[in-house]
């Protein structure tokens, strides 16, 4: 299965199960909505013949549901390949897209547009927490440089930017905001695509493909800073370019990602490690799995948690957590026994 044939069959079969379940988690709900309804309001709306529904059942299908589906295919298609591309680039397998800061500085941005006021109604909670995100990273950029630049300098600094924001929005809620607003942003802070749109699912589609292809063009150069940046540059890597130009996308995609759906932690941090167990450490195979993985994952994950609890809904992060914290305890002995045999030391984390 690691030959460039059976990673071919492994990302067929990846984007067949990706849209299965899409078009499954469609019809999971109160409202009685089959596959072959979802499929009929797909082509109508594609230009094809009348769905035969109500506009309300349409309504469920193609305003609400679908581009939930969606958004949670493409988080969790971009989280996990942010994850594997930072784990590689920075040499850590405890590195996720929220290593940066820039979970912590969407929060900040959401915080200070819904509380404070800021932009003055022209900004969106979207548009804050994505200025709020590339604020964090900038400063991320900034003290990564003056200290030296390095991968280790780079991860201090992300730490001390998340916690710098993290305490900011703290203070922010703590200070000015009510009962009311105070749910309303711990509800997204948690994680939430319940108000998932088509632009959102857009923008976040066009945000994964831009990565994935910057990404897979440079897979070469990941797979050379597995044994370190100065061996990187033996092989003829510009490494400060080459982090800098990834530690950029990816940084650029989770703050698209956060904006649209709030902090959802572990799928970057636990599907990558999965991905290298089922396919290898190959970057050009890595890559493309770790993304299938994750959409399929996110979608099912959304699923049950808008309708275990119903009519509650739990949100996302909450989630992933619950299942992501078992699932890496599970990498983390599978780990501990791989080292020990031989052949196995690059084995889970």
């Amino acid at each position: 299965m690691r030959s460039g044939r059976g990673t071919a069959v492994v990302c067929a079969l990846g984007v067949v199960a990706c849209a299965l379940s899409v078009a499954l988690v469609i019809t999971v709900g109160q409202a009685g909505i089959g596959v072959a309804d979802v499929w009929r309001v797909v082509a109508a709306r594609l230009g094809g013949a009348d769905a035969g529904l109500t506009p309300l059942r349409e309504g469920i299908v193609w305003e609400l549901r679908l581009p939930r589906a969606l958004l949670a295919a493409v988080c969790g298609a971009g989280l996990g390949l942010c994850g594997a591309v930072l784990q590689s680039l920075l040499r850590n397998p405890l590195a996720d897209p929220f290593v940066l800061g820039v979970s912590s500085g969407a929060s900040t941005g959401a915080v200070s547009v819904v509380v404070l006021g800021v932009g003055g109604g022209a900004l969106s909670l979207s548009a804050g927490a994505f200025a709020g995100a590339a604020l964090s990273f900038a400063l991320v950029l900034l003290l990564a440089h003056t200290s030296g630049g390095t991968t280790d300098r780079v991860l201090l600094s992300g730490i001390a930017a998340m916690q710098l924001f993290s305490a900011l929005t703290s203070l922010i809620v703590f200070v000015s905001a009510d009962a009311e607003q105070t749910r309303g942003v711990l509800f997204w802070l948690l994680g939430s695509l319940g108000s998932a749109s088509w632009a959102e699912v857009a923008v976040g589609a066009g945000a994964l493909a831009l990565t994935l292809v910057v990404c897979l063009a440079r897979a070469h150069a990941l797979d050379a800073f597995a044994f370190g940046p100065e061996a990187a540059a033996a092989l003829g890597v510009r490494v400060r370019r080459m982090r800098l130009t990834l530690l950029l996308v990816t940084a650029l995609l989770t703050a698209v990602l956060v904006s649209s759906a709030g902090a959802i932690g572990f799928v970057g941090l636990v599907l990558p490690h999965a991905a290298r167990a089922a396919c290898g450490p190959a970057h050009r195979r890595l890559l493309p799995v770790t993304a299938l993985l994750g959409a399929v994952f996110l979608v099912w994950v959304d699923t049950a948690a808008r309708t275990l609890l119903a009519p509650r809904e739990l949100p996302v992060g909450v989630a992933t957590s619950l299942l992501g914290v078992p699932a890496f305890v599970l990498i983390l002995h599978r780990g501990r026994r791989g080292r020990g045999a031989p052949g196995r030391a690059g084995a889970g984390l």
